[in-house]
C-alpha cells in the first residue's frame, strides 16, 4: 500500500456513480454465491482457526504493552478506509523466532514456509492446570501421550492445551498475576522441551498461554532451550480443544517483519 505522500488523497466525489453501482453489484453477487464446499469435499475432515482476534484489549504479557489503533482514513473523507496500528511483535497469537532470545539467531524473514506447515500434536493438561496454574508439560506427560495415541512425528509442532483460552477475556486472570506481581499460567518444562528436541526432532512448541515458559519462570529456560536449538514457539494459540490430539496439520502464517524477533500469525489446522 502506498503512503499518504505517494497516494492521491481522493474525496468522496472521486468515487464515481458507476464505480459505486459496480461495487454494489459485486457485493450482491457475492452474497448470492453458494457457501463454500464443506471440508469433507476436499478430503479433509475438519479445519479449525487457532488464532485469537487481534484487539487492543487482548491481554499483553505486561500491562502497558497492549496494542493501539486509530482510523487513518475513511471512505466518507478519503474514498477508502484504513487503520494505523501500534503493536509489539509479541502480542496476540504470535511466533517467537530464534532471534527473540538468541544473539544472531534467525529472524522472522528467515523462517521458511516448509517450517511453518507441520504435523501437530496436542498434549492436554487442562485438568491439572485447573488445579495448579504453575503446572508444566513434563516428560512423563509426553510418554503418556505416546502410549495413548502414537509416536510424536519428527518435525512436528507440539502444542499444550491447558484450557487457559477461557480466561482471555479477563487480562488479570489470563496473566494470573498475584499480589507480588508474579505471573501464574502453565507452560512447557525445559526438560520436556529437551526431550522433544533430542528424541523426536520437533519443529516447534505452541501454547494457549502468554509464554511457552510457565508464568512463574524468571529465567525463561524453555525459550532458551527451544530457540537455542533454532526452533520457534507459538504463543496465545486459540481453540485447541477443537483439534484431534494426533493427526492434524498446522499452518502458521507468520508475518515476515523485516528484522522481526517474531510476529503475529494467522494459525489454523486441518485434519
Amino acid at each position: 500500500m502506498c503512503t499518504t505522500q505517494e497516494c492521491p488523497t481522493p474525496t468522496t466525489n472521486t468515487v464515481t456513480r458507476r464505480a459505486a453501482l459496480f461495487g454494489g453489484a459485486l457485493v450482491a453477487a457475492g452474497a448470492a454465491l453458494a457457501p463454500a464446499a464443506p471440508a469433507q469435499a476436499s478430503g479433509r475432515r475438519g479445519i479449525a482457526d487457532l488464532t485469537h482476534p487481534l484487539t487492543t484489549s487482548f491481554p499483553a504479557f505486561a500491562p502497558g504493552e497492549e496494542a493501539a489503533r486509530r482510523t487513518y482514513v475513511t471512505i466518507e473523507d478519503n474514498g477508502y478506509y484504513m487503520q494505523e496500528w501500534r503493536i509489539l511483535e509479541h502480542y496476540g497469537t504470535h511466533v517467537d523466532a530464534p532471534g527473540h532470545f538468541v544473539a544472531g539467531g534467525r529472524l522472522a524473514t528467515e523462517i521458511g514456509i516448509e517450517e511453518l506447515v507441520t504435523p501437530v500434536v496436542v498434549v492436554d493438561i487442562a485438568r491439572r492446570a485447573s488445579r495448579d496454574p504453575d503446572t508444566t508439560v513434563t516428560v512423563d506427560d509426553l510418554i503418556a501421550y505416546e502410549r495413548r495415541y502414537d509416536r510424536i512425528p519428527r518435525g512436528a509442532a507440539v502444542f499444550m492445551y491447558s484450557g487457559w483460552g477461557a480466561k482471555v477475556g479477563d487480562a488479570a486472570a489470563y496473566r494470573g498475576t498475584d499480589s507480588a506481581g508474579t505471573l501464574h499460567f502453565p507452560g512447557f518444562s525445559p526438560e520436556a522441551c529437551e526431550w522433544l528436541l533430542r528424541r523426536r526432532g520437533i519443529r516447534s512448541l505452541g501454547v494457549d498461554t502468554l509464554s511457552i515458559d510457565p508464568g512463574v519462570s524468571a529465567t525463561f529456560d524453555t525459550h532458551l532451550v527451544l530457540l537455542g536449538a533454532d526452533r520457534y514457539g507459538v504463543e496465545n494459540v486459540a481453540n485447541l480443544h477443537r483439534l484431534p490430539r494426533h493427526g492434524a496439520t498446522v499452518n502458521v502464517g507468520l508475518i515476515p517483519y523485516e528484522g522481526g524477533s517474531g510476529g503475529q500469525a494467522r494459525v489454523f489446522a486441518t485434519w
